[in-house]
């Protein structure tokens, strides 16, 4: 598996993959029982140290100083990389902005909401401004405005040149911030592509379609298999992005007043439940 700098790359697989055992290896903390890996150039089974000074790692849980604030927990990290004391603090300040938690800076940790403390957590990993960020399963605990911001944090970073790397089972978030994916199965890599150019293996595309007048009847003229979801809402079924665009063409040539066509679980889920339904054959 080789990765591509300074793109948002996604790690998508089922639970016991090997997803957050690759990111533990890349991040210096986890020895692989065979073969090597590099981050940066660097091995991170040789020279952990200098892994941890470039890359940032968000585990799926991590511990909190409870009896700290937010401004003082972060500031204990800036010590832990040697920063001087004002510059830690200002760069504390700083990603608490960020993350839009300035408000919360004197709170101490343990009165935070779960989702305050994941973003104060992502706020620790960019604490000495890595170029390289480890992110397992981010979004955990976040309410539906914390993920959008999130989503825009993670790509500011990629804008700014940062490598981030990221794990999650919401594979809708993934898709909205990552540039690449790599699927990982059963410990093994199961191919690397840019989201725009997703494997599908056959599997069949479906989009919801939303119209003001009849669309059922030119559709099941057309030979489309469709499914009713609402008296104005349809599912359809078709192979590919193109085959979807000739049918919205057709709807609208014979009078349909489309409104709203949108992909159903879109194309990163698409390609996932193909390389897995491929496993089962």
């Amino acid at each position: 598996m080789s990765l591509p700098p300074g793109e948002v790359i996604a790690l998508v697989g089922p639970n016991g993959s090997g997803k957050t055992t690759l990111l533990l290896i890349l991040s210096g903390l986890l020895a692989p029982d065979s073969g090597w890996a590099r981050i940066g150039g660097v091995d991170p089974v040789e020279r952990p140290f200098e892994v941890h000074s470039f890359v940032g790692w968000m585990p799926d849980f991590f511990g909190t100083y409870d009896d700290l604030t937010s401004l003082e927990y972060l500031e204990l990290f800036g010590a832990a990389y040697k920063m001087p004391a004002a510059q830690s603090t200002r760069r504390a300040r700083e990603l608490l902005s960020l993350v839009r938690l300035s408000d919360k800076s004197s709170s101490p940790v343990h009165t935070l909401s779960r989702g305050q403390k994941q973003k104060l957590g992502f706020a620790r990993t960019l604490v000495h401004s890595p170029r390289i960020l480890l992110l397992d399963e981010p979004a955990s605990g976040l309410d539906p405005r914390a993920r959008i911001e999130l989503r825009d944090l993670v790509r500011r970073q990629r804008d700014e040149g940062v490598t981030v790397v990221v794990s999650s089972h919401i594979l809708t978030e993934l898709e909205e911030m990552s540039d690449h994916v790599a699927f990982v199965d059963a410990g093994q890599c199961r191919g690397v592509h840019p989201l725009s150019l997703l494997p599908h293996g056959g599997a069949a595309r479906r989009y919801k379609i939303r119209a003001l007048n009849d669309v059922e009847t030119p559709l099941r003229a057309a030979g489309v298999v469709f499914e009713r979801i609402s008296p104005d809402r349809v599912v359809i079924e078709t192979i590919n992005d193109e085959s979807a665009a000739d049918i919205l063409a057709r709807l609208t040539s014979q009078g349909v007043r489309v409104i709203e066509m949108t992909p159903v679980g879109g194309g990163l889920e698409g390609a996932f439940l193909a390389m897995e339904q491929g496993d089962r054959a």
